[in-house]
């Protein structure tokens, strides 16, 4: 029987590295997990930036206003975008600036909140 390939070569069995040591492949996966699951040390972890902290002592009511004036500032651009765009584009892009009044809404409320709070009962 004439065969169209010829035998593959013959390669001995023997791995070019030592056997396996169960004792070390054990180390070596404790080494693996205790890398990606265990914090080397916690003194190193990472601390937050603080390039856009906001400062500790700020009054909650100046930064509500603060967040209802970003709230405005954004639905504006929103649907200033909106009126270039046509479409599926502009629906998506008012129902963003719906999103941010809805956010602008609940700042305001919590701000009115603080301020009857602050009224002096008469």
């Amino acid at each position: 029987m004439f065969k169209a390939t010829p035998n593959p070569p013959e390669t001995d069995d023997v791995s070019p590295y030592d056997p396996l040591d169960p004792k070390k492949l054990n180390e070596a996966a404790e080494r693996a997990l205790d890398h990606y699951l265990k914090p080397s040390d916690p003194k190193t972890s990472r601390k937050p930036s603080t390039i856009y902290t906001v400062a500790p002592g700020i009054d909650i009511e100046e930064l509500l206003a603060n967040a209802s004036e970003s709230f405005a500032s954004a639905k504006v651009i929103a649907s200033d975008c909106a009126g270039f765009l046509e479409g599926p584009q502009r629906n998506t892009i008012l129902g963003v600036a719906q999103l941010i009044m809805l956010g602008e809404l609940a700042v305001s409320r919590a701000l009115d909140s603080l301020e009857l709070k602050a009224a002096p009962a008469v």
